[in-house]
């Protein structure tokens, strides 16, 4: 259990701070292939974790370009798998939230001289309770993958082996019991968190309204 909640959040930090600021650029910025970049990170979105966990995979192993990090088969290629997996997601969910406060926005803030660039942090920080739902969704598909961590992993016993990988692993040798078991804690600890930063984004939004 704690393996799969540190191997998640790590997998979500990184993949925030590559996927907040990449998809403020793409909501604020004005360049060529823009449109084709948008389309090409919402389509991302849809990867296949197996795919994702084969390319990982052969990027790590001892014939790929970063073999000799002796990376394959630890729970850092299992983050690193997951970062790919996630990224896209928070990039696309923050694209379309931060486009609607630039729209919303942007008048204000060229009258005030502040380029669409220099935006970016202002535009992040006003839609940050609406981003933390980019960041749970994140979270979502980080906990309940299976494929891509299963091929980078190996599921070794006590090394890389996480809650997903026991129960397909519980399961197909027909201990349907225990798979169901660790299943529901998954559940509770999967709605815990997420109930956890709901209820504190609710509290600060009231205590914003509060002070306004």
């Amino acid at each position: 259990m704690l393996l799969s909640l540190r191997v998640s959040l790590l997998a979500v930090v990184f993949a925030a701070l590559i996927g907040l600021p990449l998809g403020a650029a793409l909501a604020v910025g004005r360049f060529p292939g823009r449109r084709a970049l948008i389309i090409l990170v919402n389509a991302l979105m849809g990867l296949p974790p197996v795919v994702v966990g084969l390319l990982v995979y052969l990027a790590l192993s001892r014939s790929g370009p970063f073999g000799v990090l002796g990376l394959l088969y630890t729970p850092t290629a299992m983050i690193i798998a997951q970062v790919v997996l996630v990224t896209p997601i928070i990039a696309a969910l923050t694209r379309q939230t931060v486009e609607m406060l630039d729209a919303e926005y942007a008048e204000t803030l060229r009258s005030l001289g502040v380029s669409r660039l220099a935006s970016v942090p202002t535009l992040l920080w006003d839609g940050r309770l609406a981003l933390m739902t980019a960041l749970l969704a994140g979270f979502g598909r980080a906990i309940a993958e299976v494929g891509a961590v299963m091929i980078v992993g190996g599921n070794i016993n006590h090394v890389t082996r996480v809650m997903t990988t026991t129960i397909a692993l519980e399961t197909s040798k027909g201990n349907l019991a225990l798979a169901l078991a660790l299943g529901a804690v998954l559940v509770i600890l999967s709605v815990l968190i997420t109930g956890a930063v709901s209820m504190a984004g609710m509290r600060s939004a009231s205590q914003e309204v509060r002070h306004a």
